[in-house]
């Protein structure tokens, strides 16, 4: 033992066999070196924290929206009215192309699949933008901003009147706005803004023109015009600044379609009841009767959609602001005029469809920050020459 204890390795002599060799003799077995030792407790807590896979804001989205492709794309809550508008846009088109244009492009002209064809993919096209946009969501105030809110508005409020007022009022062109407080997303919604209760978010729509705001009492900073259209359940989001243009569009060309199929279908099924009765030809296109019933029911609407639209885009007005009479004679006693109108048709709509297209303000790409930021430690409580430092001995410390 004596030996074996105190025997040496000659210099370049052969390496000791590794630990898994079978150890001969009464002894026990030599146990292997440790090589390297594992990682501290900091560099334990570095990994872990790079281990764990960055959040996306859209993933800890507060509204109702459902985000696909990585917050790419973004719908409203719910998406079965829109489904309904896919499917039944996508089978009428379906049915005309099969029943209806080899018969009309044999015994007319081979424009008429071809027009479909291109009304079809801009109503589409369309479509999908204007459901897959965001319609110009506000952010949330920060508990910061919300925090420093909070105790303006308590400023601002006397001891004849508590709770405080929630409203400001601001000059837009000469006429007073009234800014309202959205107690969701804890901040003053700018003018032409509406916080829309399916998608629970404060939606607005910025006019391409500058418009003129006065500064409103404490504010301290000029307000941005917003313009808030309304929330479209048959393409399933909300309409605002971001999707108006696609919106419009949607419904311009969708009724160019359905008027442009229903014409077709009725002249098909009159010439198919040249050789014989209306009604033995309605027996043989059941497709085509189809197609007719639903362009029928459909058309009326959407011409009337689309009439109104073209009505509010030359006057520069909003869905919400004409059905509330917010600039009406009717509503306010005293004459008041749309303070975001151009005074011009054309001005008019060049501002609301031919604008520059503005920013989302969301980022619903961007990664979350973390809240909470680690305090570097006091000189005090610095640990000297790399040693750790005692929990009892610092939480003693005066």
């Amino acid at each position: 033992m004596k030996e074996c204890e105190y025997q040496q390795i000659r210099p370049g002599a052969a390496p000791p066999p590794p630990p898994s060799a079978p150890h001969s003799g009464s002894g026990p077995p030599p146990t292997p070196r440790r090589l390297s030792s594992g990682p501290g407790p900091a560099a334990a807590a570095s990994l872990s924290t790079a281990s764990v896979r960055p959040c996306r804001k859209w993933e800890v989205f507060p509204g109702r929206n459902r985000f696909y492709c990585g917050g790419r794309l973004m719908l409203a809550g719910h998406g079965s009215v829109f489904a309904l508008t896919v499917v039944l846009i996508v089978t009428t088109t379906t049915l005309f192309f099969i029943f209806d244009c080899p018969f009309l492009a044999r015994h007319l002209t081979l424009a008429i699949p071809i027009i479909g064809s291109v009304l079809f993919f801009f109503v589409m096209s369309c479509l999908l933008q204007t459901s897959f946009t965001d319609p110009g969501i506000l952010p949330r105030a920060t508990p910061n901003e919300a925090a420093a809110l909070e105790k303006q508005i308590d400023s601002t409020g006397s001891s004849t009147y508590r709770p405080p007022p929630r409203t400001k009022e601001v000059t837009v062109n000469g006429q007073m706005v009234k800014l309202k407080y959205c107690f969701t997303c804890k901040m003053f919604r700018p003018p032409r803004t509406s916080h829309c209760s399916v998608c629970d978010n404060c939606v607005a729509s910025q006019p391409s023109c500058k418009v003129s705001v006065s500064r409103a009492k404490g504010s301290g900073g000029v307000l941005r015009v917003e313009r808030f259209d309304h929330h479209c359940p048959w393409v399933g989001n909300c309409v605002g600044k971001r999707n108006y243009r696609f919106f419009y569009a949607f419904i311009l060309s969708l009724s160019f379609l359905t008027s442009f199929i229903f014409a077709c279908v009725i002249t098909h099924l009159t010439l198919r009841s040249q050789g014989g009765t209306f009604l033995d030809t309605l027996k043989e296109t059941p497709a085509s009767v189809l197609e007719l019933v639903i362009c029928f029911f459909s058309i009326w609407s959407i011409l009337g959609l689309s009439g109104f639209h073209t009505y509010l885009v030359a006057s520069n007005l909003t869905t919400n602001e004409d059905i509330k009479g917010s600039w009406s004679n009717k509503k306010n006693m005293e004459a008041s005029t749309n303070p975001y109108s151009h005074k011009s048709v054309v001005a008019n709509c060049c501002a609301v469809l031919c604008g520059p297209l503005p920013p989302s303000l969301i980022d619903r790409r961007g990664f979350v920050q973390p809240d909470a930021e680690v305090p570097s430690p006091t000189k005090n409580e610095e640990p000297a020459c790399g040693a750790k430092p005692d929990s009892s001995m610092v939480g003693g410390l005066p």
